[in-house]
């Protein structure tokens, strides 16, 4: 059906969540909720413990499956897919703790996830060509490792260990990061670089983040979400977030 001239044409987000509800025997978890998020947008979604922060992210990247409602990632629907297909989607997704080979160098992390062929062969036939040592070399500079790439992962800073883990995602050019706690444990000299770090990916692609540091939130985030028993409560700058009496009541407490 052709639209009327002048009339409004919906918005392409990269990543739109309608209506979604999960129940885990009875218990609403995440309830109802819709969450649009753009291309090139740093995301931040903060809430009490227990708000769904985390099952937002489980749902989203197909590690539980919705009991109702829709994930629309780059058009494409979501909540059919399996964990696997969403990454190949372009959907990557960083854990609390970090998950690197503490056994193998900084190069060698990053090298076994640069996304090579996708098959048996693909795998097989990988060779360390130099279309990988460039992609290897670009990923350690954004993450702050270039110095770093011959050092054991396993005896770096619980900081650096966290840029590493990015640095993996990153290397796979998903269009839609969502990191859980990033800055968890990190001084506040490493806080200050990631911060750095997120404007830079998001050049070219999308961040979600969960996090409880409110200033970190505040060096960070474009739009703010604030979950509330598994709703929004609230959503828009951090400033109007800060100064909004349902989030003061809530969470911030002041």
């Amino acid at each position: 059906m052709n639209q009327p001239i002048g009339a409004a044409v919906p918005k392409d987000f990269l990543l739109a969540v309608e209506a979604l509800t999960v129940s885990f025997d009875g218990f609403k978890a995440v309830n109802d909720l819709s969450l649009y998020v753009d291309e090139n947008e740093i995301r931040v979604i903060i809430g009490p413990n227990g708000a769904g922060k985390t099952t937002v992210l489980d749902l989203i990247c197909g590690r539980t499956k919705p009991t109702s409602g829709s994930i629309r990632f780059a058009g494409e629907e979501l909540t059919t897919r399996r964990e696997y297909e969403i990454v190949r989607a372009g959907v990557g997704r960083k854990f609390q703790n970090p998950s690197i080979y503490e056994d193998l160098t900084v190069f060698e992390n990053l090298e076994l996830s640069f996304p090579r062929g996708r098959d048996v062969f693909g795998a097989l036939f990988f060779k360390r060509d130099g279309e990988v040592k460039s992609r290897v070399e670009e990923v350690a500079g954004m993450i702050f490792l270039k110095d770093h790439l011959g050092v054991q992962a396993g005896i770096l800073s619980h900081g650096q260990k966290q840029w590493l883990e990015i640095g993996m995602l990153l290397i796979q050019s998903p269009r839609l990061l969502m990191l859980d706690e990033p800055v968890a444990g990190m001084s506040v000299a490493e806080r200050v670089k990631t911060a750095e770090l997120l404007h830079t990916i998001i050049r070219n692609q999308s961040v979600i983040v969960i996090e409880h540091d409110m200033k970190f939130v505040e060096d960070i985030a474009t739009r703010v979400t604030v979950l509330h028993q598994g709703r929004v409560l609230s959503e828009g700058s951090m400033e109007r977030v800060k100064n909004d009496p349902k989030v003061i009541e809530v969470y911030l407490g002041h």
